[in-house]
């Protein structure tokens, strides 16, 4: 991933709208949701979700189908996870990183 892109998604899920509309895509899976669903799911106005939907998938992190008379959004896992690995690239300079809260956590007990 370039750091354009990076910048670019980055961007996108930097509103608290945005970044709800995608945490519920990631959880739902390949197969996504009407924009509908999703629009009653996190009690959006349709004309604002369609905002929220362009600016995600014009960061290329969210895919778009038609199915019928829906269109249906998804993650786009791959996008995600170059993200992910452009973030954690040369992560703590090939040294073990600091453990999570949780593997703490777990090593305490």
């Amino acid at each position: 991933m370039k750091s354009d892109d990076a910048i670019a998604a980055l961007s996108a899920l930097a509103h608290d709208h945005r970044l709800a509309v995608f945490r519920l895509l990631v959880q739902q899976g390949r197969e996504g949701l009407a924009a509908g669903t999703i629009a009653r799911m996190l009690d959006l106005p349709n004309s604002s979700l369609s905002f929220h939907l362009a600016q995600l998938q014009q960061a290329g992190i969210v895919s778009q189908r038609r199915e019928g008379r829906s269109l249906i959004y998804s993650a786009d896992y791959a996008a995600m996870e170059a993200l992910l690995g452009f973030l954690t690239e040369n992560c703590c300079e090939g040294a073990e990183c600091a453990p999570t809260a949780r593997q703490s956590k777990e090593q305490c007990n």
